[in-house]
């Protein structure tokens, strides 16, 4: 047993850094005055043992050991995002319960929205949230152990009804002083495909959108080359970019963010359309009922409010 638990609030503040590129816009991520974050981080690195900043007048980035410290820190907030969510179920009292598991993008970026918004409408109901990958999520609703799944994943397997709520766009992003960042003509999908990437695991959503699209271009389909790294977590793989490991293929609710601040840039893509449905699966021989049938009409409605707003480089969704 270790002599002292690294302290979760902490490990967060390191993977924000990754994200954002800098120690103060990650204290303010985590909700942390910045001299409290800088001697919190330097407090972890005393009590690892390693240097997982490098600091400049210029702001701080992570260190190769800083890298892989966030990498397996994002693996580790995970679940303990689910105890919390776990947690809040059981104060809640309820009438009303379901069993949810959604794809690790979509639970991210929009289920807690989603879970706001039924509560608004539904104050007793009881959501029991499971975060997986999609091929995971199909498993689990066609065994029975979840009513209903959310995921994003080009294929429904067979003995899962499916309805549409929202869309979503995978983007290929580099860190500014990746070559990719300064190139004035779109990326083919001939020189994506021939990149080894940063990816996600094998059942993930993104990685088999981005498989699926180039395996069906014409008159060539196209296979990805095998990955520069592969990691289990949105949060890894923006990390892993951010600090200069590689490109990625994301959706572009993982990257707004950093998009925005700058920690991130988006390469044009010519000839490969990557937008995809998110849906909703369940089982059975008709539609949804009761809690179930709730949580994805306000997923519904939430994606229909989506898509009206602009994105970041002000067209319309689709």
């Amino acid at each position: 047993m270790p002599d002292r638990w690294p302290d979760l609030a902490v490990l967060d503040l390191l993977t924000a850094v990754g994200t954002t590129g800098s120690l103060g816009a990650a204290a303010r991520q985590v909700g942390m005055a910045q001299p409290n974050a800088s001697r919190a981080l330097r407090g972890l690195e005393r009590d690892l043992g390693l240097t997982l900043l490098h600091r400049t007048p210029r702001g701080s980035s992570l260190t190769p050991h800083g890298l892989l410290v966030a990498e397996w820190s994002a693996s580790a907030l995970e679940p303990a995002r689910r105890l919390t969510l776990a947690c809040e179920a059981l104060r809640t009292s309820s009438r009303g319960q379901v069993s949810v598991a959604a794809s690790r993008t979509v639970a991210e970026y929009l289920v807690p929205s989603w879970l706001a918004a039924l509560r608004e409408e539904r104050p007793d109901v009881q959501v029991l949230l499971r975060v997986e990958n999609s091929s995971e999520v199909c498993t689990e609703v066609l065994s029975g152990e979840t009513e209903v799944g959310f995921i994003e994943s080009e294929h429904v397997p067979r003995g899962l009804r499916h309805t549409v709520v929202d869309r979503d766009e995978l983007v290929v992003v580099v860190a500014p002083g990746h070559p990719w960042a300064r190139r004035r003509r779109p990326l083919t999908p001939v020189e994506l495909a021939a990149t080894p990437l940063v990816t996600r695991e094998r059942g993930s959503g993104t990685r088999e959108t981005l498989e699926a699209r180039l395996g069906r271009l014409e008159p060539v389909p196209l296979t990805p080359a095998p990955p520069a790294l592969e990691l289990g977590s949105n949060d890894s793989v923006r990390i892993a970019v951010a600090s200069g490991a590689g490109a990625a293929v994301m959706s572009e609710l993982a990257v707004r963010e950093s998009l925005s601040t700058g920690t991130l840039v988006r390469v044009p893509l010519a000839e490969l359309v990557l937008e995809r449905r998110l849906r909703a699966v369940w089982t059975g021989s008709g539609d949804l009922r009761g809690t179930g049938r709730d949580l994805v009409q306000v997923a519904r409605n939430a994606g229909r409010l989506r898509s009206r707003r602009p994105t970041p480089d002000g067209a319309a969704r689709r």
